[in-house]
């Protein structure tokens, strides 16, 4: 007789902005204080198309659409000297509820982690040394460093590479249509988190929805994974 085939959880891929903190907010700021000085009037319904692509794409669609000077490297440059200064002096600037206690039960559960962010390097870095996270993570991997951003499953590719698992008993943690999309491509089960920030996302293209992460434990992912 064949061995039922092992469908636990075994491996965890995280996005960070609007998945491990609470940097959308931080992000809109500096956005929008470029697109100011850009005079461009930025609406809602357009910038919820950016969600999830690294700060290159970003403004590399926003130079296409609305028909600017090539100045990609100094938006970029701009936004995120913007977005640090923000990111060091905003009081509120916090962990997500319960994501570190989700960190704790994975890594006792000998789950591995993977952090796989849009997000340059850089802020990735910031984050893991002023909320102590690294302890939890297997490798971090940064879309501002490859070819392509989400919706590309690239980032997602990359990351599972760093587990000891097949693709099966991984799942990805994602908050953005891009993420979702990405995460779809890779071939990787998706867990939309629905956070307070989070708005205009299409939510129906993750496998299962989300708004408190005691919902993503083990014992309750029950029949998508085995406990």
């Amino acid at each position: 007789m064949m061995n039922k085939k092992d469908k636990r959880l075994k491996a965890v891929l995280f996005d960070m902005d609007g998945v491990i903190v609470d940097t959308e907010p931080l992000h809109t700021k500096a956005y929008y204080r470029v697109f100011d000085e850009l005079g461009i009037d930025m609406t809602p319904e357009y910038f919820a198309t950016c969600t999830g692509e690294s700060t290159k794409n970003v403004f590399a669609k926003v130079i296409r659409d609305f028909n600017l000077p090539n100045l990609e490297e100094e938006l970029v440059r701009r936004k995120r000297a913007y977005f640090k200064s923000i990111f060091e002096h905003d009081e509120e600037f916090a962990l997500l509820p319960g994501v570190e206690d989700l960190f704790k039960v994975y890594q006792n559960h000998g789950i591995q982690m993977v952090l796989a962010s849009s997000a340059s390097m850089n802020t990735i870095n910031w984050v893991f040394e002023k909320f102590d996270i690294g302890k939890y993570f297997l490798a971090k991997v940064s879309g501002d460093e490859l070819m392509e951003s989400k919706p590309n499953p690239e980032i997602f590719e990359i990351g599972a590479k760093f587990f000891d698992h097949d693709k099966s008993n991984c799942m990805v943690i994602e908050d953005s249509t891009n993420g979702f999309l990405a995460a779809k491509g890779a071939g990787i089960f998706c867990a939309a988190y629905r956070s307070k920030n989070t708005h205009l996302q299409d939510y129906s293209i993750a496998n299962i929805i989300v708004d408190k992460y005691e919902e993503l434990y083990p014992e309750k992912l029950s029949p998508h994974f085995d406990y």
